[in-house]
């Protein structure tokens, strides 16, 4: 059960790119999440994952020796999860998601690549979280970190987008 629990339904497996993988995973049930429920409900969800991850991987290091394995993706999905509480926010009708106007799926796939980008190129304390802290704390905090970074910024690129857009319509009335 933990290995199926750390592995994100095994999607940690993958022989290419496990992160990815199990990046790709969470990104659609955090949508599901935010549809049916909302960004507060998604946050808590990734919030529980990532402490019981915690001692679930410290659990696991003790007993294999092995840190940060690149078969636990379990980080992904908090990371992602947390992007994605703090980016769209906003859950939509299941019948609005392709409605590129409320920004829902933008910001969502917006939120996807930024995780992506700053959880591989670790820049700042993300880097320092993942060569310095050891145990469950030290896996899953790169990655929770990462995803607001990337939720953030997510945001601050589609409220831009937004701004910039009102501009030039103001300027072509």
């Amino acid at each position: 059960m933990n290995w199926f629990f750390l592995t994100l339904g095994y999607s940690g497996l993958s022989p290419k790119a496990p992160g990815t993988m199990g990046t790709l995973v969470s990104l659609p049930l955090g949508m599901a999440i935010l549809i049916y429920f909302d960004a507060t409900t998604l946050f808590l969800a990734a919030l529980l994952i990532s402490v019981i991850a915690i001692k679930v991987i410290n659990k696991y290091e003790e007993e294999s020796g092995n840190h940060d394995d690149q078969r636990i993706v379990i980080d992904e999905l908090a990371g992602m999860w947390f992007a994605l509480s703090v980016a769209p926010a906003t859950g939509v009708a299941i019948d609005e998601i392709m409605n590129l106007q409320n920004g829902f799926l933008i910001q969502s796939l917006l939120s996807f690549l930024l995780f992506r980008y700053f959880d591989i190129t670790k820049p700042s304390i993300i880097g320092r979280i993942d060569k310095e802290v050891q145990g469950g704390v030290g896996v899953m905090g790169d990655d929770i970190i990462a995803g607001f970074a990337a939720g953030i910024s997510s945001a601050a690129l589609w409220q831009g987008w937004l701004y910039i857009s009102s501009l030039s319509d103001s300027v072509s009335l």
